[in-house]
């Protein structure tokens, strides 16, 4: 609901929820049974001048101007009911540890406990059982680490593994169960993958990993932040056929939908806070209460790799002047790292970095050698960090810790389109023009030994922004194949090494191994 709820049902108030981006539920026990009528009513409140909420890419202007985009308000994301059980289970988070090959699951139940209540734990990798375990339960709060049988040799280990080459699940049930019978039952899924940062690399499953990512900013043409599970789907398909391994997505926690699609299909996922535009203590808790609840929603997701609490320091515009400011992003980076230590945090995305666990610099040069100039050795990042202002911004703060692992996290932004000539970085004339400037821009990237990825701006056209690679409808602006060959670059001889038979779906041979007895086994169901 964006920005403050507040909800009643048949007359008595359930709930009230402050924040536009996170999940809120209303227990409507007392007030309802079964063939009973709900009168339902919802009061959004959204004030379009209050700069000091999470708004993202959100206008306070009456219309669409520069980079942002028309304010929205309601209900946007999935509504439901469900009946459950007096006593149930109630939240849920996973935690792979690769090092133990082993997945952790905290638990909680609502709902009182009896003396001979369990819990039963069920984990298989299609049709192979992992796990089955059961637990007596005493207290509402579990905690389990549930020891998988290690293969030992990495060959066999990869047949496990979770990566955009290879998005091998784990599912899992939860069946809670007093005297034999099944109280409440849940159906999720987790994953081995491990995610860590060194001086030099991004590092996915212990091994150093390329990041190519591209800048989602998760607006659609009908729907506005909204979209069907579909149209969700379909973003991380085209996404993967342009040749990137992941996504950042942009001032917007996305609908859980998006991050299941990207779980399934393989993509990896940095989730961002929206930004508020003005500092004060109001702003400082509403960004700590909403990011709080962000992660509490979203750590069990494989896909997200990384967390992004500031970008371009939005809401926190005078860091190199005031202290306060910067203890603000010092206090997201903690809290972020204390909620959750497997993932690397950037601080503030862009420039002006405080604290971070990754480098990530803004530079929109069009002209690819200035990229190499700035970026192709390691010693060419720390001549940058000291010499070069892409937006007359200090890309580090001094007293920022460093070494870090430098990323160029957004780059590009060339515009094109036959209609409305609207806005971007660097204008582009046809789409040949796009394709060649393009592939010179990723052929200078995968040049950068300095840096250990890269973000593309953007996926998509978005309404007055015109530097997607796709127009808003998601139509290719130019030949789909030839822009995700420009994005893969030229392969390294650790992946040749590691699969000579990758093609351009993306995907390993060990997975399109197991896509083809997928469809094999569907089509002799079918014919059965």
């Amino acid at each position: 609901m964006d920005y403050q709820a507040t909800v009643w049902v048949n007359g008595q108030q359930v709930a009230r929820h402050e924040g536009g981006h996170t999940p809120f539920s209303a227990d409507l026990s007392g007030l309802w049974t079964p063939g009973d009528t709900l009168d339902i009513v919802v009061r959004a409140v959204d004030d379009p001048f209050d700069l000091a909420k999470p708004r993202g890419k959100q206008t306070w202007k009456a219309e669409p101007h520069e980079i942002w985009y028309p304010r929205t308000t309601g209900i946007w994301q999935t509504v439901w009911l469900e009946l459950r059980p007096e006593t149930h289970l109630a939240a849920l988070t996973w935690t792979s540890n690769v090092e133990r090959w082993a997945v952790q699951l905290q638990t909680r139940l609502d709902g009182p406990l009896s003396d001979g209540l369990r819990l039963r734990v069920t984990l298989r990798a299609g049709e192979q059982l992992l796990a089955e375990d059961e637990y007596r339960l005493t207290h509402p709060e579990v905690t389990r680490t549930i020891t998988l049988r290690d293969p030992g040799i990495d060959a066999a280990r990869h047949e496990l593994m979770w990566s955009p080459e290879h998005p091998q699940l784990i599912d899992a049930v939860l069946e809670l169960l007093e005297g034999g019978q099944v109280l409440d039952r849940v159906q999720s899924y987790t994953a081995l993958r491990s995610v860590a940062v060194d001086q030099q690399h991004f590092i996915l499953n212990g091994r150093p990993y390329p990041l190519r990512l591209v800048l989602d900013q998760g607006y659609w043409p009908r729907g506005l932040m909204t979209a069907s599970s579909e149209e969700l789907r379909q973003d991380v398909e085209l996404t993967r056929r342009l040749g990137f391994n992941g996504a950042r997505k942009h001032q917007k926690i996305e609908d859980p939908l998006y991050l299941y699609w990207c779980d399934v299909l393989g993509l990896l996922v940095w989730e961002e806070l929206p930004s508020a535009y003005v500092f004060s203590t109001t702003s400082a808790q509403r960004l700590v209460r909403e990011w709080t609840e962000a992660i509490e929603r979203d750590r069990s997701h494989p896909c997200i790799v990384a967390w992004v609490p500031i970008n371009e320091s939005w809401g926190v515009p005078d860091l190199p002047l005031v202290p306060e400011q910067r203890e603000l992003v010092r206090t997201l980076y903690h809290l972020t790292r204390t909620l959750d230590p497997s993932r690397p945090v950037i601080g503030n995305d862009g420039w002006e970095q405080v604290v971070t666990d990754i480098l990530a610099i803004h530079d929109y040069t069009h002209l690819p050698e200035q990229l190499i100039e700035r970026y192709g050795t390691r010693e060419a990042v720390e001549r940058s960090l000291n010499h070069v202002r892409p937006h007359k911004r200090l890309l580090a703060l001094e007293g920022a810790a460093r070494p870090q692992p430098a990323m160029l996290t957004e780059f590009g932004g060339l515009a094109y389109t036959t209609e409305d000539p609207g806005w971007g970085y660097s204008r582009m004339t046809s789409a040949q023009e796009l394709q060649d400037s393009y592939t010179r821009l990723l052929t200078a990237v995968h040049r950068c030994d300095g840096l250990v990825g890269f973000c593309y701006t953007q996926l998509t056209d978005t309404y007055q922004e015109k530097n997607g690679l796709l127009y808003e409808d998601r139509t290719p602006k130019a030949d789909l194949q030839m822009l995700g060959r420009a994005t893969r670059g030229t392969r390294t001889p650790q992946e040749q090494e590691r699969d000579p038979g990758m093609g351009d779906s993306g995907y390993n041979f060990i997975w399109r191994r197991k896509l083809q007895q997928a469809a094999e086994r569907m089509q002799a169901m079918a014919e059965d």
